[in-house]
């Protein structure tokens, strides 16, 4: 099982970047412990807290001209890592 999922690169999460908190969508069933520790161990660095986020699916319709279809998004949860004064993560180092 993988805990993290992904980073969220948004205008939002970029900004929040520089004050030293990234942004990741998270296993749904991961609690804060095994967040940090999976950061820790992911990027090397040292996590001052974690804080977290449930987002629920919304209901969603689609109207089409044979029928109407309805929905959900998907349900995930989001954790924001305030990392240790003076360590960073470079997503963009791999590209």
């Amino acid at each position: 099982m993988s805990i993290l999922k992904r980073p969220v690169i948004t205008e939002k999460a970029n900004a929040q970047t520089e004050k030293g908190v990234y942004t990741f969508i998270v296993d749904k069933k991961a609690n804060k412990i095994e967040i940090k520790k999976a950061v820790e161990k992911t990027y090397g660095v040292n996590v001052d807290a974690v804080r977290t986020i449930r987002y629920a699916g919304k209901a969603k319709t689609r109207y089409t001209q044979a029928k109407v279809l309805s929905g959900r998004t998907v349900a995930y949860k989001k954790a924001m890592v305030q990392l240790a004064e003076g360590e960073v993560i470079d997503f963009y180092a791999d590209i």
